[in-house]
């Protein structure tokens, strides 16, 4: 069974098309099966052709830098559909209330928050945000967010460092936290070592390569119930190719486990 941690969902105009440039280039299925991939019943079945028991769906509020994917749509493609697993999100700049947005979400059955520091422009240890967090540690909602680089104009990395985790774990010492793409680039070390003293601070590794997983985190095994997969799907070119390559890491086999479910499954309540 596999979990697929970090799954975007949209047409094509909600995207930017420097964001569709670069999942074209990926070779991603999403273009040559534009209609089948876009229809919520025919994804579910999409995803189940490689594995994947349960999906994380995440909306997108970037219009800077990626587009603009609603949470309303995402909850529109979910509904009614157990495969799919629905997060929510805001972009600090343009919501007043942030943690009223998000409250109005979880009632719609939000599972988890996704924030995108680097496109939206803003620190995670904002004060403004705390609110938020508060509120999804009540829940006990996983808060994941984009660590790391980003290839679309527009990001800025300053934003996306995984040291402003510090303190929000610090001051949340039990809300679940998601580093998305394990700080990739310049923060591998940083990603790791802090996901080792927070105990509810988490690596996500989509967008990183599989064969490179052990030269970015050459400790994994010694940490190896904090590492989480997903996709990054469509920046890839098919739902199950780095499931397959993971599958082949000279890990063990209850490390990968962990890694394609169990570790998940944990955060979001599924065991």
């Amino acid at each position: 069974m596999v979990i697929d941690f970090h799954v975007h969902i949209g047409l094509k105009e909600h995207w930017h098309a420097w964001v569709q440039d670069y999942q074209k280039a990926t070779g991603s299925e999403y273009y040559e099966r534009y209609e089948e991939l876009t229809d919520p019943d025919r994804f579910a079945l999409y995803l189940q052709s490689g594995n994947i028991s349960k999906a994380v769906i995440l909306p997108q509020i970037s219009p800077v830098t990626t587009g603009i994917i609603p949470n309303e749509y995402v909850f529109d493609f979910c509904r009614g559909r157990d495969i799919f697993i629905p997060f929510c999100t805001i972009n600090p700049s343009l919501t007043v209330r942030p943690a009223e947005e998000i409250l109005k979400f979880i009632r719609l059955g939000a599972r988890g928050i996704k924030l995108y520091p680097s496109y939206d422009h803003f620190y995670p240890n904002d004060p403004a945000l705390y609110p938020v967090y508060t509120l999804a540690q009540e829940h006990r909602l996983p808060v994941m967010f984009h660590t790391g680089s980003s290839v679309f104009r527009g990001a800025k990395m300053k934003y996306a460092d995984p040291i402003h985790l510090d303190d929000v774990a610090a001051d949340f010492p039990e809300l679940v936290l998601v580093m998305a793409h394990g700080g990739r680039g310049f923060w591998y070390d940083k990603a790791f070592f802090l996901s080792r003293i927070h105990p509810y601070l988490f690596v996500e590794i989509s967008g990183l390569p599989p064969r490179k997983l052990l030269s970015y985190f050459p400790d994994m095994e010694k940490n190896i119930d904090k590492f989480i997969y997903g996709s990054d799907w469509p920046g890839v070119a098919t739902i199950s190719g780095n499931v397959e390559a993971i599958r082949r890491l000279p890990l063990a086999e209850a490390s990968k486990k962990k890694i394609l479910f169990g570790n998940a499954a944990r955060i979001l309540g599924l065991e």
